[in-house]
């Protein structure tokens, strides 16, 4: 079992990022991942710098972590082909440490070029498509692709690392497990579900392809103060129980904070452990290996505890994590 530590471009800036995550390899997290959004999801998270500048500053100031997207969408506000490019400069600029995860977005970062806001249905046809392309492009071909919602005109890839970059697809349920078991190298979810992972397996074994990582996600609001925790939590985070579903249509911070109006700071602590107790993390975090998950990213809300909780913190609760793990 791995364990992460999430770079969280809504709350943090991109200085702050490239700080935290030198801090986080140094106290001994074993990979890294970015969210990668225009927007943050409420207003008083305050910040979204560009991630792939933020993942290429910290890929040279850090030398040992795995650095991984959560997630990329592919589709509207990149082309598939420029999202390629990217993650082939990035596993050049970490010698290798980069896993490309993608997912079919959010509103909320993809109106922002214009186009509209497909149905779930189309959005995972077009993810399907910016797989493939994405996929013959890092293996190093020279690519003209006409789909039904890309084009590529005799693209290429110049710089490529060694190893070509893994692909992790973000799924949420049966439909998707069916869909991008047969064509992602990983699995990327965020609830801890068994169900969904041993259908991907069997979806995997079905289509004679290998084992694959299944790599999480989970927020927790750690303080030496029970309620400025669940306070932060809730000031921040409260956005988190709408689920994929709901979060994936809104187009605003301002149809988030109405979303989450009626959300309670005791909803909030329900969901995410908040506080100084390091084992009520690991029993939350516990379900994620019992489910069968491979790797799990810690997001740690807020980022004016991001220091005290790296310094203090992180070291002990890794250490209940691996030991807990096994």
């Amino acid at each position: 079992m791995r364990f992460g530590y999430t770079l969280m471009t809504e709350q943090s800036g991109p200085r702050d990022l490239v700080r935290h995550a030198v801090d986080a390899e140094r106290v001994g997290f074993d990979f890294e991942v970015s969210s990668d959004h225009y927007f943050p999801w409420l207003d008083s998270q305050g910040h979204a710098p560009y991630a792939w500048t933020v993942l290429g500053a910290v890929a040279q100031a850090t030398s040992r972590v795995e650095l991984m997207t959560y997630v990329t969408c592919p589709t509207i506000r990149y082309h598939p082909a420029v999202v390629a490019q990217k993650a082939a400069t990035l596993g050049v600029l970490s010698e290798g440490r980069f896993l490309l995860n993608l997912g079919a977005g959010e509103n909320l970062n993809e109106h922002v070029v214009g186009e509209r806001w497909p149905a779930v249905g189309e959005r995972h046809d077009m993810l399907e498509e910016a797989v493939e392309i994405i996929r013959l492009l890092l293996d190093g071909e020279r690519l003209t692709f006409d789909g039904e919602h890309f084009r590529v005109d005799q693209a290429v890839l110049w710089d490529r690392p060694e190893t070509p970059v893994e692909i992790g697809v973000a799924v949420s349920g049966a439909v998707s497990v069916e869909r991008f078991a047969p064509l992602a190298d990983h699995l990327v979810t965020t609830e801890p579900e068994a169900k969904v992972l041993r259908r991907w397996d069997e979806v995997r074994e079905e289509h004679g392809a290998g084992a694959s990582r299944k790599i999480g996600q989970i927020p927790i609001s750690w303080d030496p103060d029970v309620e400025a925790a669940t306070a932060r939590a809730h000031d921040q985070f409260r956005w988190f129980g709408g689920g994929w579903k709901v979060n994936a249509d809104l187009p605003t911070t301002e149809a988030f904070e109405g979303a989450s109006q009626f959300v309670r700071p005791e909803d909030v602590a329900a969901s995410i452990p908040c506080g100084p107790d390091l084992d009520a993390i690991v029993e939350a975090a516990s379900a994620f290996w019992e489910a069968g998950f491979t790797d799990l990213a810690l997001v740690q809300v807020g980022e004016e505890k991001q220091d005290e909780f790296l310094e203090q913190a992180a070291g002990p609760l890794l250490d209940k994590l691996r030991s807990a793990a096994g």
